[in-house]
């Protein structure tokens, strides 16, 4: 005898004994014993509360947050749930100068935080392609009949009706926006226009709409657009930054406060296309002007605003200036320099009786076209006959005064004011013909090094035109590059550089640009930024109804993470508790014992001899 035995049998059977002599150490510590195990448990418990609940909960946060972007950029081309009863949709029309699109978007539920934008993205059908219907020609064509407007716009809403549930489109808003085509037109025939839209549009479809959804917006507009779409997919308006990614201090407009707001750095955009240029970026610092008439300028280009839907709130407040030029578009321009050519030409060979360009015999020499590249160019009454030298920096130079600079500080092309760019903390990206210079044919799309990019452009410029055409033959370029592209990259390549140094003044050594065709595989539209802009508060009844809920709210927001590290420390705490108890009791049992035991059982005790086994089932 002697041991004392335990056995089980359940969930498993198993059995095993104690020797009595070591079951006073082990199974009846003292109370000061118990309290010092349960102090040192509980430190445990406490250090890994802060440990992970605190230092991990926030680089949990951070990771989740990076995560879920991430994921909402590798996800969306799934398609979209619309038995989601959560799913809010919103519509927004393009009505541009050669057609009209309408485009879809779609977002959950907010979340109830204030200091988050919706997270809004495109509609995908059943098919994964985005919800997206183009109709031709452009609504300006109707100039002259406003009355077929809405018969016009028809088909689009009507496409988009069939992708929305029912059930949704008298909260879903529309938004039908007209840009270049509509501002040409007399304001009499845009209201004309608008006004039939306006008039029908409700009678067919139960949509969100009101006559202030329906304007003719303005290049600054459509600028300020293009950028908080461009922003919002990199992620630029999630203000929880991890280590490592850039930040800026900004003093925000209109703002009381003394100290500036650190917040992530946001990206610039520059846009060339055939026609204009554009440029816009953020200005996170208060601005001064040199005179009067500049600051008078400046206010048509600098656009402050809040994209938070709390006025109150000042982290999504944002200053960005926006600027187009026409005409400085890679055709606009190398139009331009065409007419001074045959202008200069004619009347140089008036004076000396020459007649240089005016047969393919004796041609003009461009430095601007690939090396022995034939071209003929101007109407037929001026026909002038080009031969390419491929001559690089020449054609850089010729093309300087194109840019119509001014000795006035903080000005770019044309004289137009531009504030300064802290070129050390910024980072802007190159769309359009910014990626087509560099990507179509040098194949030197992202990120953009000057010096590599001259040296290519040079290479290009000096090899002969058969020994291009051989090249483009044998697929080596770009699988859109045509021979236009191949004709005009000298001086497009030229162009871009001298608009991006000499004309926005960016140091030949700037490395953080980027051109780019697509942001994150996906092509952002200036609608994007539009929605966004324009639903900015409807995340204000979310916020409401989480903030009548009270700690509840919190909790429950906070329950995917923050309440299984609870749980798990209630489970170890009640671990613990019962561990204490079932000791405490071992203790008891066994005083009873020692208390009922005869005088001839104490020599076995002391002496570790066998005993009675006393049975203690579990």
């Amino acid at each position: 005898m002697g041991r004392i035995s335990f056995s089980c049998l359940f969930p498993a059977s198993w059995h095993f004994s104690l020797s009595s002599q070591v079951l006073p150490r082990l199974l009846t510590p003292s109370l000061r014993q118990l309290l010092f195990i349960g102090l040192v448990l509980c430190l445990v418990g406490l250090l890994y509360l802060l440990l992970v609940t605190g230092k991990g909960h926030a680089s949990w946060i951070r990771k989740e947050n990076h995560f879920h972007r991430h994921l909402a950029r590798v996800t969306d081309v799934d398609a979209t749930d619309t038995s989601n009863p959560n799913l809010n949709y919103g519509l927004v029309v393009d009505c541009g100068s050669s057609g009209s699109r309408v485009f879809v978007y779609c977002w959950p539920r907010h979340n109830g935080n204030p200091h988050e934008l919706l997270d809004i993205r495109q509609m995908r059908d059943q098919h994964r392609k985005p919800v997206v219907m183009k109709i031709k020609p452009g609504i300006s064509e109707l100039a002259k009949t406003p009355e077929k407007a809405s018969n016009y716009i028809y088909p689009l809403l009507s496409f988009a009706a069939q992708h929305i549930p029912k059930n949704k489109h008298q909260e879903t808003p529309l938004y039908i926006l007209c840009t270049a085509g509509m501002r040409i037109l007399p304001e009499s025939q845009q209201e004309a226009l608008l006004e039939d839209l306006r008039t029908d549009i409700p009678v067919h479809f139960n949509f969100l709409f009101s006559d202030s959804h329906v304007e003719v917006i303005s290049g600054k507009q459509e600028g300020v657009y293009a950028w908080i779409g461009i922003n919002f997919v990199l992620g630029r308006f999630n203000h929880v930054h991890n280590d490592g990614e850039a930040v800026v201090e900004v003093h925000v407009p209109g703002s009381d406060q003394q100290e500036a707001l650190v917040r992530k750095r946001t990206a610039g955009v520059l846009d060339m296309g055939g026609v204009s240029t554009q440029i816009a970026y953020e200005v996170p610092k208060t601005v001064s002007f040199a005179s009067p008439q500049q600051e008078e300028v400046a206010k048509n280009l600098l656009a402050e605003f809040n994209l938070g839907c709390d006025a109150h709130r000042t982290e999504h407040v944002y200053r960005v200036y926006v600027s187009t030029f026409l005409g400085f578009g890679g055709n606009a321009a190398r139009q331009r320099y065409e007419e001074n050519l045959i202008r200069n030409t004619a009347t140089r060979n008036k004076l000396l009786d020459q007649h240089i360009g005016e047969s393919a015999e004796s041609p003009l020499l461009d430095p601007c076209l690939p090396t022995d590249l034939q071209d003929e160019i101007g109407p037929f009454s001026q026909r002038l006959y080009l031969r390419g030298t491929g001559d690089f920096d020449q054609c850089r130079q010729i093309l300087q005064p194109f840019l119509n600079r001014t000795n006035e500080t903080q000005t770019s092309l044309s004289g137009i004011y531009q504030p300064a760019i802290e070129y050390s903390n910024s980072q802007f990206y190159g769309f359009s013909e910014f990626y087509y210079c560099t990507e179509d044919v040098l194949r030197m799309g992202g990120d953009y090094n000057a010096s590599k990019y001259t040296q290519a452009a040079k290479s290009y410029c000096a090899t002969q035109w058969k020994t291009l055409r051989e090249r483009f033959d044998s697929g080596l370029y770009a699988s859109h590059a045509d021979l236009h592209r191949l004709k005009y990259q000298c001086f497009k390549s030229a162009w871009m550089y001298e608009v991006l140094h000499s004309g926005f003044s960016f140091p030949t050594n700037y490395k953080n640009l980027k051109t780019a065709l697509l942001v994150y595989d996906k092509e952002v539209q200036w609608t994007l930024g539009a929605i966004l802009y324009r639903t900015r508060f409807l995340p204000l009844r979310d916020i409401q109804q989480e903030s009548l809920k009270g700690v509840h709210s919190h909790w429950r927001h906070s329950f995917s993470f923050v309440n299984n590290h609870y749980l798990f420390l209630a489970c170890f705490f009640i671990v613990l508790l019962s561990i204490m108890l079932y000791l405490l009791r071992l203790r008891r049992i066994h005083r009873r014992a020692a208390q009922h035991c005869t005088p001839s059982s104490v020599p076995w005790l002391e002496e570790g001899l066998g005993s009675p086994t006393l049975p203690i089932n579990l």
